[in-house]
């Protein structure tokens, strides 16, 4: 029992991070990824983004999506954050992690361009 709200945590309010489109997208609320926040973007896709700590192996995730949209065709560019800050925004707690549309679809392990390809085709892209 809790008299006076003792022992209840208080909620934080929790900084969504800011869509790369600049549109306003509902980036912390998303639940399935779709070009509806965004419909100026080029074949669904708003933004793509590696989060890293600036390791050999986060380097090497932002390379292979880069290539994996190159293969793919497409005109997103792809970011690479390494702003501990900004990463955790995301709720990412192992390194790399991939975001498409400001949603994490990836995270503790590195994909090659091929698998990053078939991920992007598995979302609808």
């Amino acid at each position: 029992m809790a008299l006076f709200n003792f022992g209840k945590k208080k909620e934080e309010e929790k900084k969504a991070p800011a869509c790369a489109c600049n549109c306003g997208c509902p980036t912390s609320e998303a639940e399935e990824i779709t070009n509806d926040c965004c419909p100026e973007a080029k074949d669904g896709i708003c933004c793509i983004k590696v989060l890293g700590a600036g390791c050999k192996s986060c380097h090497e995730q932002y390379e292979n999506a880069k290539q994996a949209v190159k293969d793919m065709g497409l005109s997103v560019e792809v970011e690479y954050i390494t702003d501990m800050q900004k990463v955790m925004a995301y709720g990412v707690m192992s390194m790399p992690a991939l975001v498409v549309n400001e949603k994490v679809v990836s995270m503790g392990k590195v994909l090659k361009s091929a698998d990053v390809e078939k991920l992007l085709h598995k979302l609808g892209f």
